[in-house]
Protein backbone atom coordinates (compact mmCIF):
# COMPACT_ATOMS: atom_id res chain seq x y z
CA UNK A 1 0.00 0.00 0.00
CA UNK A 2 2.90 2.17 0.88
CA UNK A 3 4.13 2.48 -2.75
CA UNK A 4 0.91 4.03 -3.70
CA UNK A 5 2.23 7.27 -1.79
CA UNK A 6 5.40 7.87 -3.59
CA UNK A 7 3.46 8.33 -6.89
CA UNK A 8 1.62 10.81 -5.85
CA UNK A 9 3.05 14.37 -5.43
CA UNK A 10 1.42 16.44 -2.52
CA UNK A 11 -0.31 19.54 -3.66
CA UNK A 12 -0.75 23.00 -2.19
CA UNK A 13 2.25 22.71 0.03
CA UNK A 14 4.81 25.60 0.37
CA UNK A 15 7.82 26.55 -0.32
CA UNK A 16 8.94 29.96 0.70
CA UNK A 17 8.65 32.41 -2.18
CA UNK A 18 12.18 33.15 -2.21
CA UNK A 19 13.93 30.36 -0.80
CA UNK A 20 13.80 27.53 -2.88
CA UNK A 21 11.52 27.10 -6.30
CA UNK A 22 10.16 23.98 -7.57
CA UNK A 23 12.54 22.22 -10.21
CA UNK A 24 12.54 18.61 -11.15
CA UNK A 25 16.39 17.85 -12.22
CA UNK A 26 17.22 16.13 -15.11
CA UNK A 27 19.64 13.29 -15.86
CA UNK A 28 22.98 14.54 -17.43
CA UNK A 29 21.96 18.02 -16.86
CA UNK A 30 22.88 18.91 -13.29
CA UNK A 31 24.80 22.30 -12.48
CA UNK A 32 27.32 22.88 -10.45
CA UNK A 33 26.32 23.33 -6.65
CA UNK A 34 27.25 27.19 -6.19
CA UNK A 35 26.58 28.13 -1.82
CA UNK A 36 26.94 31.94 -3.06
CA UNK A 37 23.82 31.29 -5.01
CA UNK A 38 21.98 30.34 -1.56
CA UNK A 39 20.28 33.76 -0.75
CA UNK A 40 18.66 32.34 2.49
CA UNK A 41 19.31 29.24 5.04
CA UNK A 42 15.99 28.63 4.57
CA UNK A 43 15.29 25.56 1.93
CA UNK A 44 11.40 24.71 3.10
CA UNK A 45 9.63 27.29 4.32
CA UNK A 46 6.53 26.51 7.01
CA UNK A 47 3.39 27.88 7.57
CA UNK A 48 0.10 27.63 8.83
CA UNK A 49 -0.74 24.75 7.78
CA UNK A 50 2.63 23.06 6.95
CA UNK A 51 5.34 22.22 8.82
CA UNK A 52 8.77 20.85 7.21
CA UNK A 53 10.69 18.56 10.23
CA UNK A 54 13.63 16.18 10.79
CA UNK A 55 15.75 16.64 7.83
CA UNK A 56 18.07 13.82 6.38
CA UNK A 57 19.97 14.39 2.84
CA UNK A 58 21.58 12.24 1.30
CA UNK A 59 23.58 12.61 -2.10
CA UNK A 60 23.47 10.06 -4.82
CA UNK A 61 24.28 10.27 -8.72
CA UNK A 62 24.65 13.92 -8.27
CA UNK A 63 21.29 14.47 -6.83
CA UNK A 64 20.33 15.78 -2.76
CA UNK A 65 17.57 13.72 -2.04
CA UNK A 66 16.20 15.25 1.04
CA UNK A 67 13.74 13.23 3.46
CA UNK A 68 11.62 15.39 6.12
CA UNK A 69 8.86 14.65 8.27
CA UNK A 70 5.99 16.58 6.69
CA UNK A 71 2.89 17.94 9.00
CA UNK A 72 -0.16 18.94 7.19
CA UNK A 73 -3.97 19.87 8.25
CA UNK A 74 -7.24 18.23 7.08
CA UNK A 75 -10.24 20.11 6.75
CA UNK A 76 -11.64 19.68 10.39
CA UNK A 77 -7.57 21.40 11.20
CA UNK A 78 -5.99 18.49 12.79
CA UNK A 79 -2.42 17.35 12.34
CA UNK A 80 -0.91 14.40 10.28
CA UNK A 81 2.70 13.20 10.15
CA UNK A 82 4.31 11.95 7.30
CA UNK A 83 7.57 11.33 5.98
CA UNK A 84 7.82 12.97 2.57
CA UNK A 85 11.11 13.40 -0.11
CA UNK A 86 12.31 16.29 -2.61
CA UNK A 87 15.04 16.36 -4.77
CA UNK A 88 17.61 19.03 -5.92
CA UNK A 89 21.02 19.07 -7.59
CA UNK A 90 21.62 22.72 -6.87
CA UNK A 91 20.54 23.09 -3.30
CA UNK A 92 18.46 26.20 -4.35
CA UNK A 93 15.94 24.39 -6.51
CA UNK A 94 13.87 21.65 -5.02
CA UNK A 95 11.24 19.23 -6.70
CA UNK A 96 7.74 19.29 -4.63
CA UNK A 97 7.46 16.90 -1.61
CA UNK A 98 6.24 13.72 -1.94
CA UNK A 99 4.92 11.42 0.71
CA UNK A 100 6.06 8.13 0.92
CA UNK A 101 3.90 7.51 4.11
CA UNK A 102 0.15 7.33 4.97
CA UNK A 103 -1.46 10.17 6.17
CA UNK A 104 -2.71 8.30 9.56
CA UNK A 105 -3.08 9.70 12.53
CA UNK A 106 -2.55 5.84 14.09
CA UNK A 107 0.66 5.44 12.45
CA UNK A 108 1.89 8.79 11.83
CA UNK A 109 5.67 7.71 10.26
CA UNK A 110 7.67 10.55 10.99
CA UNK A 111 11.29 11.62 11.82
CA UNK A 112 13.57 9.71 8.88
CA UNK A 113 16.81 9.45 10.59
CA UNK A 114 19.19 8.47 7.78
CA UNK A 115 19.25 5.71 4.46
CA UNK A 116 21.84 3.43 4.35
CA UNK A 117 23.03 0.97 2.04
CA UNK A 118 22.57 -2.74 3.13
CA UNK A 119 22.24 -5.83 0.66
CA UNK A 120 21.93 -4.41 -2.30
CA UNK A 121 18.99 -2.08 -1.24
CA UNK A 122 18.38 1.31 -0.38
CA UNK A 123 17.32 1.08 4.15
CA UNK A 124 15.49 4.27 5.79
CA UNK A 125 14.73 4.49 9.15
CA UNK A 126 11.88 6.71 11.18
CA UNK A 127 9.58 6.37 13.26
CA UNK A 128 5.85 6.07 14.21
CA UNK A 129 4.13 8.98 16.35
CA UNK A 130 0.47 8.34 16.93
CA UNK A 131 -1.87 10.48 17.84
CA UNK A 132 -4.83 8.87 17.92
CA UNK A 133 -6.62 11.12 20.10
CA UNK A 134 -5.41 14.38 18.99
CA UNK A 135 -2.33 14.13 21.25
CA UNK A 136 -0.07 16.84 21.05
CA UNK A 137 3.28 14.57 21.07
CA UNK A 138 3.25 10.62 19.81
CA UNK A 139 2.00 8.42 22.09
CA UNK A 140 3.75 5.39 24.31
CA UNK A 141 3.06 3.27 20.80
CA UNK A 142 5.66 5.24 19.61
CA UNK A 143 8.23 2.70 17.80
CA UNK A 144 10.80 2.72 15.28
CA UNK A 145 11.05 1.29 11.72
CA UNK A 146 12.97 0.42 8.46
CA UNK A 147 11.84 0.39 4.91
CA UNK A 148 13.68 -0.56 1.88
CA UNK A 149 13.73 0.18 -1.72
CA UNK A 150 15.71 -0.16 -4.95
CA UNK A 151 15.72 3.41 -5.84
CA UNK A 152 14.99 5.79 -3.23
CA UNK A 153 11.47 6.33 -4.40
CA UNK A 154 9.50 3.38 -3.98
CA UNK A 155 9.40 1.87 -0.60
CA UNK A 156 8.21 -1.15 1.18
CA UNK A 157 6.23 -2.03 4.21
CA UNK A 158 7.70 -0.58 7.35
CA UNK A 159 9.61 -3.70 8.96
CA UNK A 160 9.48 -3.27 13.33
CA UNK A 161 13.06 -2.33 15.27
CA UNK A 162 13.02 -4.67 18.00
CA UNK A 163 15.54 -2.54 19.73
CA UNK A 164 15.80 -4.32 23.00
CA UNK A 165 16.11 -7.60 21.41
CA UNK A 166 13.60 -10.22 19.76
CA UNK A 167 12.41 -11.76 23.44
CA UNK A 168 10.54 -7.87 23.78
CA UNK A 169 7.62 -7.25 21.86
CA UNK A 170 6.10 -4.62 20.44
CA UNK A 171 3.59 -4.43 23.21
CA UNK A 172 6.06 -4.95 25.78
CA UNK A 173 8.72 -1.75 24.12
CA UNK A 174 8.49 1.56 24.96
CA UNK A 175 7.94 4.52 24.15
CA UNK A 176 11.17 5.11 21.08
CA UNK A 177 11.40 8.16 18.85
CA UNK A 178 13.99 9.27 16.11
CA UNK A 179 16.47 6.43 15.19
CA UNK A 180 19.65 6.69 13.53
CA UNK A 181 21.98 4.24 11.89
CA UNK A 182 25.54 3.66 11.40
CA UNK A 183 28.07 1.27 10.74
CA UNK A 184 30.68 0.72 13.50
CA UNK A 185 34.29 2.53 12.06
CA UNK A 186 36.35 -0.52 13.33
CA UNK A 187 33.55 -3.42 12.55
CA UNK A 188 32.36 -3.65 8.99
CA UNK A 189 29.42 -5.37 9.05
CA UNK A 190 28.14 -4.45 12.42
CA UNK A 191 25.30 -1.45 12.67
CA UNK A 192 24.29 0.79 15.41
CA UNK A 193 20.99 2.13 15.97
CA UNK A 194 20.73 5.56 17.95
CA UNK A 195 17.35 6.48 19.52
CA UNK A 196 15.43 7.86 21.88
CA UNK A 197 13.89 5.59 24.71
CA UNK A 198 11.51 7.44 27.12
CA UNK A 199 13.43 10.46 28.25
CA UNK A 200 16.58 8.45 29.11
CA UNK A 201 18.81 10.38 26.55
CA UNK A 202 20.63 8.61 23.42
CA UNK A 203 20.42 4.78 23.68
CA UNK A 204 22.11 2.38 21.71
CA UNK A 205 21.78 -1.03 20.15
CA UNK A 206 23.62 -2.87 17.46
CA UNK A 207 22.94 -5.44 14.94
CA UNK A 208 24.91 -7.10 12.11
CA UNK A 209 22.18 -8.17 9.97
CA UNK A 210 19.20 -5.26 10.65
CA UNK A 211 17.19 -7.94 12.25
CA UNK A 212 18.80 -9.20 15.54
CA UNK A 213 19.46 -6.41 17.84
CA UNK A 214 21.17 -5.89 20.93
CA UNK A 215 20.68 -3.18 23.31
CA UNK A 216 24.29 -1.48 24.41
CA UNK A 217 23.34 1.32 26.86
CA UNK A 218 22.47 5.01 26.58
CA UNK A 219 24.49 8.36 26.69
CA UNK A 220 23.16 11.51 28.09
CA UNK A 221 21.95 13.66 25.56
CA UNK A 222 18.33 14.94 23.24
CA UNK A 223 16.68 13.46 20.49
CA UNK A 224 17.54 13.46 17.06
CA UNK A 225 21.18 11.78 17.17
CA UNK A 226 22.78 12.01 13.41
CA UNK A 227 26.75 10.36 14.12
CA UNK A 228 29.54 11.09 12.00
CA UNK A 229 32.50 9.73 11.96
CA UNK A 230 35.65 12.31 11.63
CA UNK A 231 39.68 11.71 12.58
CA UNK A 232 38.94 8.63 14.33
CA UNK A 233 36.29 9.67 16.51
CA UNK A 234 32.15 8.89 16.13
CA UNK A 235 30.88 12.97 16.30
CA UNK A 236 27.27 12.97 17.75
CA UNK A 237 25.14 15.84 17.29
CA UNK A 238 21.73 15.29 19.22
CA UNK A 239 18.98 17.85 20.20
CA UNK A 240 18.97 19.24 23.90
CA UNK A 241 15.56 22.22 24.52
CA UNK A 242 17.02 24.20 22.18
CA UNK A 243 20.25 24.15 19.33
CA UNK A 244 22.42 21.04 18.27
CA UNK A 245 24.64 20.08 20.99
CA UNK A 246 27.65 17.70 20.24
CA UNK A 247 29.41 15.11 21.35
CA UNK A 248 32.53 13.11 20.32
CA UNK A 249 33.92 9.43 21.57
CA UNK A 250 36.46 7.12 19.97
CA UNK A 251 34.19 4.14 21.24
CA UNK A 252 30.69 5.03 22.11
CA UNK A 253 31.17 4.78 25.51
CA UNK A 254 33.05 7.35 26.82
CA UNK A 255 32.04 11.09 25.57
CA UNK A 256 32.98 13.72 25.82
CA UNK A 257 30.76 17.32 25.22
CA UNK A 258 31.47 20.43 22.96
CA UNK A 259 29.01 22.56 23.82
CA UNK A 260 25.93 23.57 21.60
CA UNK A 261 25.02 25.10 18.41
CA UNK A 262 22.60 27.61 17.64
CA UNK A 263 24.09 28.94 14.54
CA UNK A 264 22.32 31.94 13.35
CA UNK A 265 19.16 31.75 15.23
CA UNK A 266 18.94 35.08 17.55
CA UNK A 267 18.86 36.60 13.95
CA UNK A 268 16.62 34.22 12.51
CA UNK A 269 12.56 34.95 13.23
CA UNK A 270 11.54 31.61 11.89
CA UNK A 271 13.73 29.53 13.89
CA UNK A 272 13.40 32.06 17.09
CA UNK A 273 11.32 29.73 19.24
CA UNK A 274 13.56 26.35 18.90
CA UNK A 275 16.45 24.99 16.66
CA UNK A 276 17.03 21.62 16.68
CA UNK A 277 17.22 18.25 14.77
CA UNK A 278 20.72 18.81 13.14
CA UNK A 279 21.61 16.03 10.39
CA UNK A 280 25.27 16.47 8.85
CA UNK A 281 26.13 15.20 5.87
CA UNK A 282 29.86 14.49 4.51
CA UNK A 283 29.46 16.52 0.99
CA UNK A 284 33.47 16.92 0.60
CA UNK A 285 33.75 14.58 -2.19
CA UNK A 286 30.76 16.71 -4.02
CA UNK A 287 31.82 18.70 -6.59
CA UNK A 288 31.16 22.44 -5.47
CA UNK A 289 30.53 22.21 -2.66
CA UNK A 290 33.95 20.25 -0.23
CA UNK A 291 32.44 20.92 3.02
CA UNK A 292 30.07 19.23 6.04
CA UNK A 293 26.33 20.39 5.45
CA UNK A 294 24.11 20.88 8.56
CA UNK A 295 20.42 20.42 7.72
CA UNK A 296 18.12 20.94 10.54
CA UNK A 297 14.62 22.67 11.30
CA UNK A 298 13.22 25.54 13.22
CA UNK A 299 10.52 26.89 14.84
CA UNK A 300 9.42 31.06 15.44
CA UNK A 301 8.72 32.85 15.97
CA UNK A 302 6.98 31.21 19.02
CA UNK A 303 8.26 28.47 20.75
CA UNK A 304 6.54 24.31 19.91
CA UNK A 305 4.66 24.73 22.81
CA UNK A 306 2.47 27.27 20.34
CA UNK A 307 3.66 26.12 17.16
CA UNK A 308 3.99 22.42 17.15
CA UNK A 309 2.48 21.45 13.87
CA UNK A 310 3.13 24.36 12.04
CA UNK A 311 5.88 27.80 11.13
CA UNK A 312 8.62 24.86 11.00
CA UNK A 313 10.78 25.59 8.41
CA UNK A 314 14.45 23.33 6.90
CA UNK A 315 17.58 25.46 7.19
CA UNK A 316 20.97 25.08 6.03
CA UNK A 317 24.54 25.72 7.20
CA UNK A 318 28.13 24.63 6.15
CA UNK A 319 31.54 23.59 8.09
CA UNK A 320 34.61 22.62 6.95
CA UNK A 321 35.39 21.21 10.31
CA UNK A 322 32.36 20.65 12.06
CA UNK A 323 33.25 23.08 14.45
CA UNK A 324 33.11 26.51 13.22
CA UNK A 325 29.40 26.61 10.72
CA UNK A 326 28.39 29.51 8.11
CA UNK A 327 25.19 29.34 6.48
CA UNK A 328 24.17 32.28 3.47
CA UNK A 329 24.12 36.17 4.43
CA UNK A 330 25.57 35.45 8.02
CA UNK A 331 27.37 38.50 9.46
CA UNK A 332 31.42 38.53 10.42
CA UNK A 333 30.41 35.78 13.25
CA UNK A 334 30.42 32.84 12.07
CA UNK A 335 27.92 29.66 14.72
CA UNK A 336 30.53 28.44 17.27
CA UNK A 337 29.40 26.10 19.85
CA UNK A 338 28.34 27.55 23.46
CA UNK A 339 27.61 26.06 26.59
CA UNK A 340 25.63 22.72 26.71
CA UNK A 341 21.99 23.03 27.16
CA UNK A 342 21.21 19.32 29.34
CA UNK A 343 17.69 18.94 28.56
CA UNK A 344 15.33 17.77 26.07
CA UNK A 345 11.49 17.99 25.17
CA UNK A 346 9.48 15.11 24.25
Amino acid sequence: MLRLFSALLLSGLSLGAGDAAAATPRAGTAPAVDLAALASPVLFRGDARTAYRDPMVLWVDGVFRMFFTLNTHGADGRPFWQTAFSKSTDLVHWTEPVPITPRDRRLNYSSPGNVIRHGGQWVLCLQTYPTPNDEKYGDDTSRLWLMRSGDLEHWGEPELIQFLGPAVPREKMPRMIDPYLLEDKDEPGKWWCFCKVKQTGVSLAWSRDLQTWNYAGRVDGGENSCVVVQDGEYVLFHSPKNGIGVKRSRDLRAWRDEGTLTLGQAGWPWARGRLTAGYVLDARAVPGVGRYLMFFHGSGPEGESTMFHTFASIGLAWSDDLRTWHWPGRSAAPGALSATTPSSKP
